[in-house]
């Protein structure tokens, strides 16, 4: 019998190395063991690819790319203290803070972002949590980009139950609120919000009939334990996240993370090839970083299973591959994007 985690082979052990074994599970509401998830973390690299590689075909058309394009609606000024992020007001990074953008300035955007070949427009708001006003306004925007034919998408910080269903009524297809690491080192990345409020956020989002985008980042001083820690609280939700951004950290001067190590880059291939296998219908999205892989490692992410980029010279306030590039690499590889409705 073929199993959904591992297409193709049967609920046995499987063997790609005397030293390895991993057990597929037979169905994808079967829980994913931390324990197990560690142990393709283990694997060698290149039976760990021809596994996300076999997940992968089995799932989704091999060259097909998402490709979304991610604005700053409101940047800067958050009261958060994320040890990465240049746009908390508890560091000097030279982030101005301005006010929410109006919906014409967003519209112009979404335009140039389909222009480009974007399918899906999303909006990123440095707050802690959206006053119910804001999420009037957003909601606005919302509806704009819709009229365009774009998946819309909002990452606007912790939700309350009702501003949930607000921006479910609005007709938001998905929610970015990212667990960023592993339970056990959150604390060491953000100590003015607990992980529970995050996995509240996320369960309000659910609630509300609205699409998840949840991953987090590589490259804060985890662990390869951490790792797996973050991919088997993603790969347990029920159901797990529809979109799985994976970023690189980008180390921002003035952040407390501008000085962490580097992550080898097979070892952050191996990231994307592990989500791959867990989350197997999941859009599995090569995000923030990309600029500091180079084009031979994300060619690798993309064998690993990763098939959703952000597009457009900037993410939020760091720097991203510029479109041209971009659309170059993909012909390249022969991958095709999606296009958004006419």
């Amino acid at each position: 019998m073929s199993s959904p985690h591992n297409p193709g082979t049967t609920t046995s052990a499987l063997h790609w190395h005397p030293k390895v074994a991993v057990t597929a599970q037979t169905t994808e509401a079967e829980p994913w063991p931390a324990a197990q998830v560690q142990a393709l973390f283990d694997m060698p690299f290149m039976a760990l690819m021809f596994h996300a590689q076999t997940v992968h075909h089995a799932y989704w058309p091999a060259a097909d790319i998402e490709l979304a394009t991610l604005l700053s609606v409101k940047t800067g000024g958050c009261p958060e203290n994320c040890g990465y992020c240049p746009q908390s007001a508890a560091y000097d990074t030279g982030v101005k803070a301005d006010k929410l953008m109006d919906v014409a300035e967003v519209v112009r955007a979404a335009q140039a972002a389909k222009a480009a070949g974007a399918s899906r427009f999303c909006m990123g708001a440095a707050w802690r949590a959206p006053k119910d006003r804001d999420i009037a306004q957003v909601s606005a925007m919302i509806a704009a980009v819709k009229a365009l034919g774009l998946e819309s998408c909002a990452t606007l910080g912790m939700l309350a139950p009702h501003q949930a269903q607000a921006l479910g009524d609005a007709g938001l297809d998905y929610y970015n609120h990212n667990l960023d690491t592993g339970p056990d080192y959150y604390r060491d990345v953000v100590s003015t919000r607990q992980y529970q409020e995050r996995l509240d956020t996320l369960a309000h989002v659910r609630a509300a009939g609205i699409r998840v985008c949840c991953g987090g980042i590589v490259g804060m001083g985890e662990t390869p334990v951490d790792r797996a820690a973050l991919l088997a609280q993603l790969a347990n939700m029920q159901p797990y996240p529809e979109s799985v951004p994976i970023n690189s950290l980008v180390r921002v001067p003035g952040t407390p993370l501008a000085d962490s190590e580097p992550v080898d880059p097979l070892d952050f291939v191996r990231v994307i090839a592990v989500a791959r296998i867990v989350m197997p219908k999941a859009r599995i999205r090569l995000s923030a970083g990309r600029q500091q892989l180079g084009e031979a490692v994300q060619t690798l992410c993309f064998m690993a299973g990763a098939n959703s980029i952000f597009y457009g010279d900037k993410l939020l306030v760091t720097g991203n591959p510029e479109a041209d590039s971009d659309a170059k690499l993909l012909a390249k590889l022969g991958l095709a994007s999606l296009t958004a409705a006419a």
